[in-house]
């Protein structure tokens, strides 16, 4: 049992088990699962798949941060206070140092506010590359 997780790391004790009684062995899943347990054995979390940073045209669709102000981002944020009325939030992040950058919050955010906030952002910081 131990030379099978060793083989496939991946594979469950209901798998082994399957292979055992393949390879001529009279066990059930019942016996193969409080072996494994008594052994420590355990199925490793499987990894994330790293995203692509680009196309296959060529285009670039995300850039990973390499230093302070190289990526920013911003995302909005919707709420209901307690009478039942909504706000939204705007939020810029830098990506290298996960800082925020700005946060402004109103009963409505329109297009000129968004670009007023990065205007603003840019006179400060400059703009990100």
């Amino acid at each position: 049992m131990i030379e099978l997780t060793r083989q496939f790391g991946r594979y469950g004790y209901r798998r082994v088990a399957a292979l055992l009684r393949d390879a001529g062995w009279q066990v059930n899943d019942k016996r193969v699962e409080r072996l494994w347990r008594r052994e420590g054995l355990k199925v490793p979390m499987k990894q994330p798949k790293k995203g692509r940073l680009w196309l296959n045209d060529g285009s670039c669709v995300r850039l990973r941060p390499e230093y302070r102000n190289h990526v920013w981002s911003y995302d909005f944020v919707h709420h209901r206070t307690d009478d039942g009325r909504a706000f939204r939030t705007l939020n810029i992040l830098d990506e290298h140092s996960r800082e925020c950058l700005a946060i402004r919050g109103k009963r409505k955010l329109n297009s000129a506010e968004v670009i007023d906030a990065l205007t603003d952002l840019f006179i400060l910081r400059g703009v990100p590359a």
